[in-house]
């Protein structure tokens, strides 16, 4: 995700979010480690979901 796109979702500009890093690095941390935190659970949700569709197809074979 671009700066521009996590500006939209949070409805701020980018420009924001820059003068954030720069002059409030503490929020801006707390903002970046949020989408960080979002999309490793995508990433977990996807992993299982694959194992689950292995599971039953493995369930299958006996």
């Amino acid at each position: 995700m671009t700066q521009r796109d996590m500006a939209g979702y949070i409805d701020v500009t980018p420009v924001t979010l820059r003068n954030w890093k720069k002059h409030k690095p503490r929020l801006y941390e707390i903002v970046m480690k949020g989408f960080a935190f979002n999309d490793m659970i995508d990433v977990n949700k996807e992993s299982y979901e694959k194992a689950k569709k292995l599971k039953v197809e493995l369930e299958e074979l006996k």
